[in-house]
């Protein structure tokens, strides 16, 4: 029994940090080990444009201390730029747009999410980062806005 928790409490980790797509930076936050890391990631359906997400990691002596050994907050930010010319493929033109990037941040219910709307009118992408969980949303999010107005940009789907 005692091994069966070991295991499962070790899978909890691996499943709630993610490096994901690329990590930039692993900032300490605390003597507990909590971290804030930053990820780079491109949209795959456009090309050109880099995003940067900021989350928190909780370190195994919080875990410990303060219960909800499977899950870190829900909390993100974002940035995305220009980053190189931009190409921009098939993507959702609907007013729900896309999601573009998913990372567990618990074992089972709950993401660190980013979904990518386009406003035609203004000409501009909108990331926006949030929680998605199965039983309760969050009103925790963050947005990002890259303009498209007289940048260089090829349409290879329209």
């Amino acid at each position: 029994m005692k091994y069966y928790l070991l295991l499962l409490s070790a899978l909890g980790l691996v499943g709630c940090g993610g490096s994901g797509v690329g990590e930039v930076a692993e900032i300490n936050n605390d003597w507990t080990g909590n971290e804030i890391k930053i990820e780079s990631f491109e949209d795959e359906d456009i090309k050109g444009v880099t995003c940067h997400m900021a989350h928190f990691d909780r370190g195994v002596i919080d875990r410990l201390s303060k219960g909800d050994w499977f899950e870190n907050p829900s909390n993100g930010s974002i940035s995305c730029g220009i980053t190189g010319p931009v190409t921009i493929g098939d993507i959702s033109l609907k007013k729900g747009g896309e999601e573009v990037f998913k990372q567990r941040q618990s074992i089972v219910f709950k993401k660190l999410a980013v979904r990518r709307v386009y406003d035609a009118e203004a000409e501009t992408l909108i990331y926006l980062v949030y929680s998605k969980k199965i039983v309760d949303g969050s009103a925790k999010m963050s947005l990002a806005t890259v303009p498209l107005h007289g940048a260089d940009v090829t349409w290879t789907s329209r």
